[in-house]
């Protein structure tokens, strides 16, 4: 071999070399690209599980909040079981514009209010409170008259029409305003009741009486579990809840 055969060679050696070189570099800039790549896609992923888990925990913190319905003084639109093994649960909403009537409030039962005979509301010195929190629909609302006779609940002079509570239910006055009905209902108070008239311990009853502002958590706005109960509650004072 002469010696300008030996210096082909040797470039063409050379050339091959250049270029598995260059071919290393490029598979190790797309390595390094794709290596950018992943990271960023892991600090995206990581940013978005932050943020729904920073929604989820706010919704859960001021907007709605799991509530368990122990006893059947909502019966039937809540805890419609034949036994007691089983309750509903709900979901509260402290987040709200307005209480009117029919909404289903839970309520902190910590002190009970009365009316004296200048129609202000006041809280006894003789009667103990539940000290619980229970759940009740709005019957009334303040600036409101409320009556109830011949097992008929009248607000303003209009017979209510019921079609939430239980069949069968009485409606009577348990002792709370005996002898002052009507009463217009003090502004910033809610007169409450149960759907299970018969069985429900609610404004009729002096250990309840009226609810303040104050004492009212939230509205129940959905029933969520059992899943197969799921049930919108924000228009249940327009159904029948017997069907």
């Amino acid at each position: 071999m002469d010696e300008n055969e030996k210096s082909d060679v040797l470039d063409e050696e050379a050339k091959d070399t250049q270029e598995t070189a260059e071919d290393e570099d490029e598979e190790d800039e797309d390595s390094g690209e794709k290596a950018r790549i992943s990271f960023t896609d892991f600090i995206e992923i990581v940013e978005s599980t932050l943020i729904t888990i920073f929604v989820i925990v706010m919704i859960f913190t001021y907007l709605l909040h799991p509530v368990n319905i122990v006893g059947h003084s909502m019966y039937p639109t809540l805890n419609n079981y034949p036994d007691d093994k089983s309750s509903d649960k709900v979901f509260m909403s402290t987040v709200y514009f307005g209480i009117d009537y029919g909404d289903i409030l839970v309520i902190d039962n910590h002190e009970t209010h009365l009316i004296d005979e200048n129609g202000q509301a006041y809280v006894p010195d003789d009667v103990t409170p539940l000290n619980e929190c229970i759940i009740k629909r709005v019957i009334a609302t303040g600036g409101q008259t409320i009556d109830i006779k011949d097992n008929q609940v009248i607000v303003d002079g209009e017979v209510l029409e019921e079609p939430y509570i239980a069949t069968g239910s009485t409606t009577y006055d348990l002792g709370a305003f005996d002898g002052q009905y009507p009463f217009t209902v003090p502004e910033g108070y809610y007169f409450v009741m149960g759907d299970n008239r018969n069985h429900s311990s609610d404004s009729r009853d002096a250990k309840v009486g009226l609810v303040s502002e104050s004492q009212v958590y939230g509205k129940a706005i959905v029933r969520y579990s059992p899943i197969e109960r799921f049930h919108i509650l924000t228009n249940s004072w327009k159904e029948s809840a017997n069907d």
